[in-house]
This record gives C-alpha cells, structure tokens and sequence, in this order.
C-alpha cells in the first residue's frame, strides 16, 4: 500500500502536470477493467493512503505541540494544541479530490477557520499571501491573502468526525476545502503572512500554485470569489 503512493509520488517529481491529466484519465478507464491489478496500489474512493515526502516525521501531541503565526502580523503568537482546540470550531463536509485523480467522497473536516486566526494576529496591509510550512521538516505551501479568507479553509484538528491523527496529518493540519489536496498541508508547524505568494513543495516541481479543483491544471479559469 505505502510502496504503489510513495511510487506515484515519485513519478509526479519527474513531469507533474502530465501525469496528472494522463493518470486521472487512466484511473477512469480502470476502474471498469483492470487486467494489470495496478489500480489495487493506488488511492481510491475506498478510503486514504499514507503518503509523506519526508524520510521521516516526527510524532507531536498536546504536550509539544505548537503553531505559530508569524511574519507581517501586528500580533504574532504560537497556539498549543488545547488553545486552537478551544476556539470555534467549524465542520465541512466536501469531496476529496487528488490531483493525480483518485477521490474520496463526503470527506468530514473540522477545525478553526484561518481567516479568525488571522483576523486575531492583525495582518498588515501590505501582505498578500500565506505561507504554510510542516513539521516534517521538508513541505511547504501558499495561498494567497483571499484565498486564506475563504469560509472554506480551515486549520483542521479533526478528520472523518474524530480527532486528526499523525498519518493524516495530525494533530493539525491544513484543509483547503476548494483545491486539490496537495494544498492541504499535512503536519502544520507555521503560518507566516507575506507579501507575495513563495510557491510551495509541489509547485516547485511543476504543479499550479492555484489548483482549483476541475479549474486549473489546464482546465479552465479560477472562481473568482
């Protein structure tokens, strides 16, 4: 199970933005007939497979778990596990869809939206993007400044209606509800506002830094709100 991810993995390092339109086409077809039995190692509808860019990562918890919120803010600050938990909550239910085409539906999220963890620590008027970066030491994402505000992009601590646990990212994560997962930070340490949007892990091995799903890797235009 983890070999079929982590080889996907490597072969979206090689020629990211064609693999995604030719594998999501393949993963259509293979569903009705599938001579090879290759589908049984890739991530499907049934459910998620572990799968991180890092060697390894680190477990954290309620003891040593921290979130900081840094860079153009008037009040930056770090959250333990307990303070993001004791904060209003928010609950989505959307479809999670991988880039490379594999899809689990009805997907269960909860957590604090990040435009209250922003409004708290006063972004500046001259910042206009958010950079996310992950205790395993190596991923990285972004967003930009309206995109962050969305009702729909939470720091997530619960998953499926049960707290987040370490192979799906946990204790806190990144959810951007709109986007292909690859925007969804796993195993969040720092959100930092900046001035312009620094593209993340995938971007910078040929993935969209915008990854609207169903409207972008070469679909179509973004939504606009």
């Amino acid at each position: 199970m983890l070999l079929g991810t982590l080889g996907l993995g490597a072969l979206g390092v090689i020629a990211a933005p064609p693999l995604q339109r030719g594998l999501e086409s393949f993963l259509a077809g293979a569903s009705e007939k599938d001579p090879t039995g290759l589908t049984g190692l890739l991530p499907n509808g049934g459910g998620f497979r572990y799968y991180s860019v890092a060697s390894s990562v680190p477990h954290k918890n309620e003891t040593n778990y921290r979130l900081t919120i840094d860079g153009l803010v008037d009040h930056p600050r770090s959250y333990t596990l307990a303070e993001l938990r004791a904060l209003p909550q928010t609950r989505l239910v959307h479809d999670v869809q991988c880039v490379t085409g594999w899809r689990v539906p009805g997907t269960p999220f909860e957590g604090v939206r990040l435009s209250r963890l922003l409004d708290a620590a006063g972004v500046r008027s001259s910042a206009g993007a958010i950079r996310f970066t992950c205790f395993d030491g190596t991923y990285t994402e972004s967003l930009t400044l309206r995109q962050a505000r969305r009702a729909d992009v939470l720091v997530a601590l619960r998953m499926q209606d049960k707290p987040l646990g370490h192979n799906h990212g946990g204790p806190v994560r990144l959810y951007v509800a709109p986007m292909y997962f690859y925007k969804s930070a796993k195993w969040l340490s720092g959100i930092t506002v900046t001035e312009d949007v620094r593209p993340g892990y995938w971007e910078d091995r040929g993935y969209d830094v915008d990854a609207w799903v169903g409207r972008s890797n070469g679909r179509d235009d973004a939504p606009t709100s």
